[in-house]
């Protein structure tokens, strides 16, 4: 199937750059008015998320968090807003870029102590709320995180812009056994052509490994995206290009336990730290494959003991408005029966090839993925 003009159509996003400047501007103007500088934010708690049926993704709701300079605290807060905004908009002129860690250790070089972030969380969560209020991606403001590693390996040809000019892959014939590594930012990735019937997003690199070892990418037509754990944003935006664009199907391989489903809630239904970003990086459409607490039981997988800090995140996930689903409350609700979770390795113990000859075929068929 091939693909024509499938980049991101950024015509009509505002300049970042000016964005900034522009809430530079409103503190100024709240200065001259004589009013105390502030700054409205929505609220990043999982009580003000809620479903916009228009874009079939979660989103922040109507509660907003003030950031005011009528305290010390929230004084320097925007003191701090005011430096990065300062330090992004001649990143920006100048057309350079820098990571998330690079500009925590840079505010050490600001003239005032109190603009000086304490950590890389603080830095981080400003960049956010620098997302939240213009408007724009950290990608916008080529900020970029620490590599992921995340790959790509399946029948997908692309051309990606670099620095020394556009080359095209392919992510079976030119690449190794470690697949094609996810750039910082996808949207310089253009689709050329791809024989593709759908897209297997895999939590861990030793069932990756599997999947590739056991030629599950040639056998069935499969991208395989190898998400490293939580995945990073990078990884969400490719996997929704694959959906939205390649109209390739979607599904989700992770470990059975309460923090592998916040793995695929973040690919489906967005994290909340970003839930502005949702329409940008989620893809509502994707599926769970497992492992599923009800494939403990069928196969009698070899299992952990679910911990204190496991039954109450399953506890979280029964009020968690991502989850609401009866899919999901069944699997939660039998995981706290049986009070056991399992990795996706233990598919082995039923031997190597279960997973490629028998787990994944007759699951992917019964989903009418196959």
């Amino acid at each position: 199937m091939s693909t024509d003009d499938t980049t991101s159509d950024s015509t009509d996003t505002p300049d970042p750059r000016q964005q900034l400047l522009a809430l530079a501007d409103q503190f100024y103007d709240q200065f001259a008015e004589g009013d105390v500088p502030r700054l409205q934010i929505p609220t990043r708690t999982k009580t003000n998320i809620e479903y916009d049926e228009e874009q079939n993704v979660w989103v922040y709701g109507d509660r907003n968090s003030t950031r005011s300079a009528n305290s010390i605290g929230g004084a320097q807060k925007l003191l701090k807003a005011v430096y990065a905004i300062d330090f992004l908009a001649r990143q920006l002129d100048e057309e350079r870029s820098s990571t998330l860690r690079e500009l925590y250790y840079l505010s050490e070089s600001w003239d005032l102590d109190e603009a000086q972030f304490n950590s890389q969380d603080e830095s981080n969560q400003l960049v956010e709320d620098l997302e939240i209020v213009t408007g724009a991606t950290r990608e916008d403001f080529h900020m970029r995180p620490e590599e992921s590693g995340a790959t790509v390996m399946g029948p997908l040809e692309l051309r990606e812009q670099t620095r020394r000019g556009e080359r095209e892959i392919h992510c079976q014939e030119d690449v190794g056994e470690g697949g094609y590594q996810i750039p910082n930012n996808p949207d310089t990735i253009e689709f050329l052509d791809n024989d593709a019937d759908f897209a297997l997003c895999v939590e861990t690199g030793g069932m990756r490994d599997r999947l590739v070892e056991n030629g599950f990418d040639n056998e069935y037509n499969c991208v395989v995206v190898h998400l490293k754990g939580q995945p990073a944003r990078a990884t969400r935006r490719l996997t929704k290009r694959l959906h939205d664009e390649l109209d390739l199907p979607i599904v989700v391989f992770t470990d059975g336990d309460p923090w592998s489903y916040r793995i695929y809630g973040s690919v489906a239904y967005g994290s909340i730290k970003s839930a502005h970003l949702s329409a940008y990086l989620a893809t509502p459409q994707a599926d769970f494959v497992g492992i599923r607490p009800e494939d403990i039981v069928e196969y009698d997988l070899p299992t952990d003991p679910l911990s204190d800090s496991d039954i109450n995140a399953l506890e979280s996930e029964l009020e968690d408005p991502r989850y609401q689903t009866e899919f999901w409350r069944e699997q939660i609700e039998l995981q706290l029966e049986i009070e056991k979770k399992s990795e996706q390795q233990s598919l082995a113990s039923r031997g190597l090839d279960f997973v490629t000859d028998t787990y994944l075929p007759e699951r992917l068929s019964e989903m009418d993925v196959l």
